[in-house]
């Protein structure tokens, strides 16, 4: 049955291709975004689709877009430079933010899901990290202001569950990557991309052998959607993610395979508290959901060749 839809962070990256899906579904969708790291190239398509609507709302401060089914908050800046430029924004939305979206969803007895991230997972003494791990970051250092804000987050999405009865999921995210990912964003996939195009040295901070692992956005929003539709009872987090693991190195070599790029890797100094593993245990997603990635590296990085072109230019 089609339902009115509240997307937060609808001009992102993720946010964007989750509208689409929504839509295609027959769903009406209101977006809303402060386009702080949105853009509105990504939801320019959908102008003269009659049943989106586009509100340029930070949902830092209250607000009340009607009657809706279903809320998806999908609103954070996501990438290490956009946190690091907007440190206290990205404390506000994962706090203040979370908590007016969540009272929308109990106001309107609405679905809730939640887009939190593997960074709560820090850089993880378990491997592969499996969701009943409760992680090992740091709470004082320079990424702390996503990771904290993403742990706040999934903190008060369960109050609400637990304390209020909205029917809540949480979804931890790992590595995603295709169309519309910010081209400046400093995540690996792009920036080797980018600088692959350009002709330009892959920059590889650290030696390479930390690991990463990457779903294409297709599957990862295919993950998310089963996750607000599960029927079960499952309203602690789920991960979603490919859990093939790369070294950063050999991405990087698979960058210069898909681009046919012949340049060199520089490797850079690590930035602090950067994980050194991620991989992500999906067995509660195929157990729950039926669900895992289909879209391996190589085809990935090649579905998001065009896209990464038209971002140089």
């Amino acid at each position: 049955m089609p339902q009115t839809i509240l997307v937060t962070g609808a001009a992102g990256f993720l946010g964007s291709h989750l509208c689409d899906a929504l839509l295609a579904e027959g769903h009406t969708v209101i977006g809303a975004d402060n386009l702080s790291t949105g853009n509105r190239a990504n939801i320019a398509h959908l102008a003269t689709e009659p049943r989106f609507s586009f509100l340029q709302k930070d949902i830092v401060q209250p607000f009340d877009p009607g009657k809706v089914d279903y809320v998806f908050n999908m609103a954070s800046p996501a990438s290490p430079i956009d946190y690091a430029r907007l440190g206290v924004e990205t404390l506000l939305v994962g706090s203040a933010g979370t908590i007016n979206t969540l009272d929308i969803a109990r106001k309107y007895s609405a679905g809730y899901l939640h887009a939190s991230t593997s960074e709560c997972y820090g850089d993880p003494e378990v491997h592969p990290q499996v969701e009943t791990y409760w992680g090992h970051v740091n709470p004082i250092g320079p990424r702390s202001v996503y990771d904290e804000a993403k742990r706040f987050s999934e903190a008060a999405v369960m109050a609400y569950h637990r304390y209020y009865g909205v029917d809540t999921h949480l979804v931890r995210i790992f590595n995603t990557y295709g169309p519309r990912l910010q081209a400046n964003d400093g995540r690996v996939i792009s920036n080797f991309m980018i600088q692959a195009l350009r002709g330009e040295p892959l920059t590889i901070y650290g030696d390479g052998s930390q690991t990463r692992s990457f779903c294409y956005v297709s599957d990862l929003i295919d993950g998310i959607v089963r996750l607000s539709r599960s029927t079960t009872d499952e309203h602690l987090p789920v991960n979603i993610g490919n859990p093939d693991e790369w070294t950063i190195l050999e991405c990087a070599q698979e960058v210069l395979k898909v681009t046919g790029a012949s340049v060199e890797i520089v490797l850079k100094p690590l930035p602090q508290d950067d994980p050194t593993r991620r991989k992500p245990d999906i067995t509660r997603a195929r157990t729950l959901l039926g669900w895992e990635p289909k879209v391996k590296l190589h085809d990935g990085l090649h579905k998001s060749l065009a896209y990464f072109k038209s971002s140089i230019g």
